[in-house]
């Protein structure tokens, strides 16, 4: 294209063909760099998410070790293992790519990113590996072979065990007919940001090998609990307790209620002494029995079931328990805090009857409201009179009535007590102190939390005139009366007004607050 007998036309033609292949190729080279760095995008953002997968797992593994210590400590011990291993070499890849990185003005540019300087100047010196190539193919193979041997002695793990040392290989590569070592044939001569989704790459197996190895050791765990000698009895009753003349009808299950498990003989006891084969039935992987309650109390079931397993047998123990009560004739009825009722306030209770469910038991009195199953509140502002009488009424499973009544004292709320900085009766204290105090009302030795809201008083100083007081602290006529005081005059605090919120009835007289001045 460049001879000397070309025309100058000719020329110019031929090199407008070199610019425009020139920028052919210049434009596929920018679109092959943007389509590697979003994969690597896409990538790093799948370890991410592997990464929290993975903590989450270890976590959950972590607590299950400490809930059962001997049947997940010693795989919690290897998981760890495996974790460090995964976080050491991944650590070391995040770093090497944040020095890569950091070659570049722009790391989110990846059309700049078209030179391999950086590793080609640190990995390799002629044929020869320089001491941070030699770094990366020590960190390889540690992970590849620590993770070989945490696993040598665990059974089913020997699919991994080859995945691995396939993934993080480091052998010579064959190229043509020679052969390549490893680290240049992935690494040397490659753009940036190739060599960064690759490692990147190399992050995503490192991850995906740890979640293989917990998902595969967990599964491990769980598969040998299914095995007979992991297995416990349930037992299965229609009802919480029995009244005794009644035939108990429980059922001893296994954990598991596989209804094609059966037992292929049954040796249990009630009480010490032997069942009969007509006192049980084995059907739906249970073995269901029909013995008597016998009397009020305790009784115990204990035995084995043996089931047929790899040719041998296998005995599960038995020892359950069942408790017969006798049939109730009274109810319990109970104020939660008191023995007695009071006006003004909301009486939480409890009503039920011993072995009736609460939505077979009735209550009934005047202001009494049932709040949520036993729980009811009392309310005896209205009652006239000093007592108040609770009809209960229950219904037994066989649906005999049952009936019981018990009755309550009524009493007023308690006289209220006056204070002042919270201190009530002879209080001493100073002149200023008094000004910015706050008198108050309380209920000594109440049940119920019941807060007084003092809305007046009368203060007298010795000497001076009573001054009524609206409010709870001094107002400037009473400060007025306070500075003509002497010191160790004696101030009184009485006719104190106070309100209780939510209550109607009209409270005691509050007892008064008497105070010396100390100045």
């Amino acid at each position: 294209m460049a001879g000397n007998n070309l025309s100058p036309r000719q020329k110019m033609i031929n090199l407008m063909y070199l610019i425009f292949i020139a920028m052919l190729a210049l434009n596929m080279s920018k679109e092959v760099l943007s389509a590697f760095g979003l994969m690597n995008e896409k990538l790093t953002e799948s370890n991410q998410a592997a990464t929290e997968r993975n903590t989450a797992f270890i976590a959950s593994l972590e607590q299950k070790a400490i809930d059962q210590k001997e049947k997940y400590e010693p795989l919690k011990l290897k998981a760890s293992q495996i974790e460090d291993l995964a976080d050491n070499f991944d650590a070391y890849l995040e770093d090497l790519k944040s020095k890569m990185s950091a070659t570049v003005d722009d790391p989110t540019d990846y059309e700049i990113m078209d030179k391999g300087d950086y590793l080609d100047e640190n990995f390799f010196k002629g044929d020869k590996l320089k001491p941070a190539g030699e770094e990366f193919m020590n960190q390889m193979a540690t992970f590849r072979d620590g993770v070989s041997a945490v696993l040598a002695d665990q059974k089913g793990m020997e699919d991994i065990i080859k995945d691995v040392q396939k993934k993080f290989e480091t052998d010579p590569v064959k190229r043509g007919a020679g052969e390549q070592k490893w680290l240049e044939y992935h690494y040397k001569g490659f753009p940036l940001v190739a060599s960064l989704t690759k490692m990147t790459q190399l992050q995503a197996d490192v991850k995906t090998t740890e979640s293989e190895v917990l998902s595969n050791m967990l599964q491990g765990t769980l598969s040998s609990e299914v095995s007979m000698t992991n297995y416990t009895t349930l037992l299965e009753t229609t009802k919480s307790a029995y009244f005794n003349g009644e035939t108990f009808d429980g059922q001893i299950v296994l954990g598991r209620k596989d209804a094609t498990t059966k037992p292929n003989r049954v040796e249990l006891t009630l009480d010490g002494r032997p069942l009969t084969k007509d006192q049980y039935t084995i059907e739906d992987g249970k073995v269901k029995l029909n013995v008597g309650t016998g009397t009020p109390g305790e009784h115990k079931i204990e035995g084995k079931l043996i089931f047929a397993q790899d040719g041998e047998e296998v005995e599960v123990d038995v020892k359950q328990s069942f408790a017969t009560v006798p049939k109730p004739n009274a109810a319990t009825i109970s104020a939660d805090k008191m023995n007695v009722v009071y006006r003004g306030v909301k009486n939480p209770m409890t009503i039920s009857f011993a072995g009736i469910s609460d939505n077979n038991v009735n209550a009934r009195a005047q202001g009494l409201t049932r709040v949520r199953g036993s729980k009811y509140v009392m309310d005896a502002t209205r009652i006239q009179g000093r007592e108040v009488t609770i009809n209960v009424t229950g219904k037994l499973p066989d649906g005999q009535p049952v009936s019981d009544r018990a009755t309550f004292r009524i009493k007023d709320l308690p006289k209220p007590t006056g204070t002042i900085r919270g201190e009530d009766g002879a209080v001493k204290m100073q002149r200023n102190s008094l000004e910015i105090s706050t008198i108050g009302a309380k209920f000594d030795d109440f049940d119920f939390e019941l807060p007084l809201r003092v809305t007046g008083f009368k203060f007298k100083v010795p000497g001076q005139p009573t001054i009524n007081v609206s409010g709870s602290k001094l107002d400037s006529r009473a400060k007025s009366a306070l500075r003509k005081a002497k010191r160790g005059s004696g101030v009184q605090i009485f006719d104190i007004q106070a309100k209780a919120g939510g209550v109607s009835v009209i409270l005691k007289k509050v007892s008064p607050v008497f105070v010396e001045l100390t100045n």
